[in-house]
């Protein structure tokens, strides 16, 4: 009998306990008022929040596929006009203009570099999501 009182009272303790580290906790369906069901109003009714994470995330999963196309799909001149020009290495995107500078051509012939590179990384993008 006193073994079945003290389990008793443990396991009541042991609720007390458990109950006094989630005093601190709220829940965002906790609600604020209570004026009806219809008036009531819950923590995440009233918390905004800016849910871009999905955009986020699959604008930074292109941006790695695009990265990985570049230094896969193209030779090292396609490489290098596609970085310049878009700013793949963490710099200012360039002109056609600035990167014919930098690279000592015309710029006509940056243009078609850039066009047929551009072309090589669309049709390995494509095969890539097929």
């Amino acid at each position: 009998m006193w073994s079945r009182y003290v389990r008793v009272a443990n396991e009541i303790l042991m609720h007390f306990r458990s109950q006094r580290k989630l005093q601190g906790e709220v829940s965002l369906s906790d609600t604020l008022d209570a004026e009806g069901e219809a008036g009531s109003l819950s923590l995440m009714d009233v918390i905004r929040v800016d849910d871009n994470m999905l955009e986020d995330l699959s604008a930074k999963d292109a941006g790695k596929a695009v990265r990985s196309c570049v230094e896969t799909c193209l030779d090292d001149r396609e490489k290098l006009v596609i970085n310049l020009r878009y700013g793949l290495t963490g710099e200012n995107p360039l002109t056609q203009r600035e990167v014919a500078q930098q690279c000592g051509i015309s710029r006509s012939y940056v243009s078609r570099i850039e066009k047929k590179a551009l072309e090589k990384l669309k049709s390995a993008l494509d095969q890539e999501v097929r």
